[in-house]
């Protein structure tokens, strides 16, 4: 084989999260804010029923946390700024700098033309271990369900999916169908199938009290959907699909506010600043 071929097909990382560069962040800070939990106050908590959606809003500088209150049950995650949803998080620039996979001391990052980190994730309980099939958790490989893939995979019509509850739960805000976006599955195992590359999933492995927790770098307004498929340890369409409601679990929702000298040093980011996108520099 010619040097050059092996040149040209060497693997590069997009980046390398051993040096981090311009993206790099005081990790002690995040650390702290999920190691003193007496110096946060809880100012919110909603338990949201199986198989629905809710939507709440979050100041800059406050705490989420989703959590599994009865045992394991995927959630998707939407995230948009608050006062203005045209920005949004952005699933797949987020795979690009963070991984397929989230953990602790990962950032969700926002869409173009902003490119900010909407929140950092502060505490999650669960392993960052592969599965035997190469698996992890928290994925951002996949999306939503929808009644449109019910309707392209099985021919029928089926509104007890996430993308119909996450429409329903932002509703109030003034937004709509077309303001979901690709999601975050939350407490979800996912990863790409050796052969083919095709998406799988596993049953998710979280357990009663186990949760995963953020810090909102900005004011959001967040959503989640309780998926209709539970914990995903059964399939909800195709020839051998049975409703898996009894595999479905409410999840509990906690918002807390820091005290304000946890917050000492620490500022909003910046939305990313071009020039202009509509003029060349020739």
């Amino acid at each position: 084989m010619p040097l050059s071929w092996v040149r040209m097909t060497a693997m590069r990382l997009y980046r390398d999260p051993e040096v981090p560069g311009r993206l790099d962040f005081d990790r002690g800070f995040y650390r702290r804010i999920a190691e003193a939990v007496d110096g946060r106050r809880r100012v919110h908590d909603h338990i949201v029923p199986i198989r629905s959606g809710y939507a709440w809003p979050v100041k800059a500088g406050s705490v989420v946390r989703i959590v599994a209150v009865e045992g394991p049950q995927v959630c998707d995650l939407n995230l948009w700024h608050r006062d203005n949803p045209r920005e949004r998080f952005w699933a797949a620039r987020t795979r690009q700098l963070q991984g397929a996979h989230v953990t602790t001391f990962d950032r969700l990052w926002s869409c173009l033309p902003y490119l900010r980190p909407m929140v950092t994730i502060t505490n999650d309980t669960l392993s960052t271990e592969p599965t035997a099939n190469g698996g992890r958790c928290h994925d951002l490989l996949g999306s939503r369900c929808d009644p449109y893939l019910y309707k392209l995979l099985d021919d029928r019509d089926y509104d007890v999916t996430c993308h119909a509850n996450l429409s329903r739960a932002i509703a109030p805000y003034h937004l709509n169908e077309l303001d979901v976006h690709d999601v975050l599955n939350v407490f979800q195992v996912t990863g790409l199938d050796p052969v083919h590359e095709i998406y799988f999933m596993e049953p998710s492995p979280a357990i009663k009290g186990d949760f995963f927790e953020f810090f909102a770098e900005i004011d959001l307004l967040c959503a989640i959907s309780t998926c209709p498929s539970g914990d995903l340890s059964e399939w909800g369409w195709g020839p051998e699909g049975a409703d898996p409601v009894a595999n479905c679990r409410p999840l509990g929702v906690e918002v807390y506010e820091l005290e304000g000298e946890m917050l000492k040093g620490w500022t909003p980011p910046e939305p990313v600043r071009v020039k202009s996108v509509y003029q060349t520099s020739g």
